[in-house]
């Protein structure tokens, strides 16, 4: 595949582990030399895919300064993860060794590899798509369990097998419109067009459902956004210091304290949540106070949901669309049950009522805005994926629409073009450096 930005007749290593001080270190080695490095530093080379305990040397054959003695694993090609002859060396983590190894392995001929450039080589050459591979970098960043999951299943081949299934299926009906093109004088049955038309709807369908479910996968990879908003005074950095469990902002009586907005982060229901604590919002000739304000109502239309909170006793004047209402100070007036039609959260942070309530209703909407797919189907994660299906779908609509047989199967062709591209198999050259430099090195 040209304009991938790597020459297969390189051979790679990169540190696989991490960098703190820990008892081993993994350098992975991949390339077509890697049979000769690993006779020069090891002196020979193992049984496939079994750990043995050998002497790494600078130069194996004249037994030239000892390294280290560490595990040592081949993995020929094609049967490795990049597809390419292959070897890990399971070394003792002091920083003085990698350099020895590393410098060892320079010199044998091999070179740093770049970020992502072992899952690169592994597309490359048919290991997995290109879906699948930016699951490999979702799971090497999941710190939550539903991230966890979610990038497994898509290693697995779960978004890839939806994409290839509406490939196939595109396959077929395009065939059946060959048919119509190339034979129009056989006298087809008239129910072939009409299943034509009825297959594209059904394709469009589906893809539509999968769109609109797209925005609960993307939050299971990025996290969930909640915005604390509200007056000065009510309540919001205790709120945040309540719900992170910490001493994250600063607590006092007089009001603007907050000048700027202030993330935490922490794991609700087994997602990754991020709470920001806003500046209070009102009037005020502060320039500084003002930008605060500023920034609040960004945070507020970029959240996906927002927290209005308000003391006892007075009441919003305004309500942001779909916000959550929580009045504060319960202890300290009368808080009402609904509010413009929305039902209200009262709590007080000094007494602790409502705070339980108040936990459960946050871990309910953050289940329901990651909720599954209600068609079983695995969910969008990335913004790439939702423009390639839009494309395909709009194809498919142009399709549907087309008088002319030819036109209509020229869509169709454009629709599987739209879908290959997503699993890499057409057109992808330009997306590839972007896709993989987000990957670590090592990987």
């Amino acid at each position: 595949m040209a304009g991938l930005g790597y020459q297969a007749e390189d051979t790679i290593f990169a540190l696989s582990t991490g960098i703190e001080r820990a008892a081993i270190a993994i350098l992975r080695v991949s390339g077509a030399g890697s049979r000769d490095i690993l006779l020069q530093i090891c002196g020979e080379v193992p049984a496939a895919r079994k750990a043995v305990l050998r002497k790494i040397w600078k130069n194996a054959s004249i037994q030239d300064d000892l390294l280290d003695e560490a595990l040592v694993l081949w993995f020929p090609g094609p049967h490795s993860y990049t597809g390419e002859d292959g070897f890990e060396l399971h070394l003792h983590a002091g920083p003085a060794i990698i350099r020895a190894v590393s410098d060892a392995l320079v010199n044998a001929g091999a070179r740093p590899a770049e970020a992502g450039e072992f899952t690169k080589r592994a597309f490359v050459n048919g290991r997995m798509d290109l879906v699948e591979a930016e699951g490999i970098a979702d799971l090497v960043a999941a710190e939550t369990e539903g991230q966890r999951k979610q990038a497994l299943a898509q290693v697995e081949g779960a978004l890839s097998q939806l994409y290839s299934g509406w490939s196939e299926r595109l396959k077929k009906i395009l065939a059946f419109q060959e048919a119509l093109i190339d034979f129009p004088d056989e006298d087809l049955p008239p129910e072939v067009e009409e299943n034509i038309n009825q297959d594209i709807q059904k394709l469009q369908s589906e893809m539509q459902q999968h769109i609109a479910d797209g925005e609960h996968g993307e939050r299971i990879r990025r996290g969930v956004v909640f915005a604390i908003t509200g007056p000065p005074n009510a309540g919001k950095s205790s709120l945040l210091n309540w719900l992170t469990g910490r001493e994250a902002a600063i607590v006092s009586s007089k009001a603007g304290t907050t000048r700027d907005a202030l993330e935490i982060t922490c794991i609700l229901a087994g997602i990754k949540v991020t709470f920001i604590d806003t500046a209070g919002l009102r009037e005020t000739d502060d320039e500084i106070e003002a930008e605060g304000v500023r920034r609040a109502l960004f945070h507020v239309k970029q959240a996906d949901c927002v927290l209005q909170m308000f003391p006892a006793n007075e009441l919003p004047e305004d309500i942001f669309p779909g916000a959550v209402l929580v009045g504060n100070k319960a202890d300290l007036g009368k808080i009402p049950q609904i509010l413009d039609g929305k039902d209200v959260l009262a709590i007080s942070l000094k007494t602790g009522e409502g705070l339980p309530e108040l936990h459960n209703f946050l871990k309910s909407k953050v289940e329901d805005l990651t909720a599954a797919s209600v068609s079983g189907a695995p969910l969008l994660t990335r913004a790439r994926h939702k423009a390639g299906v839009q494309d395909a779908m709009q194809c498919l609509q142009a399709a549907w629409q087309q008088e002319w047989p030819e036109l209509r199967g020229e869509e169709l062709r454009l629709a599987m073009r739209a879908l290959g591209r997503l699993t890499g198999h057409v057109g992808v050259e330009d997306l590839l450096d972007a896709i993989f430099g987000q990957f670590c090195i090592g990987k």
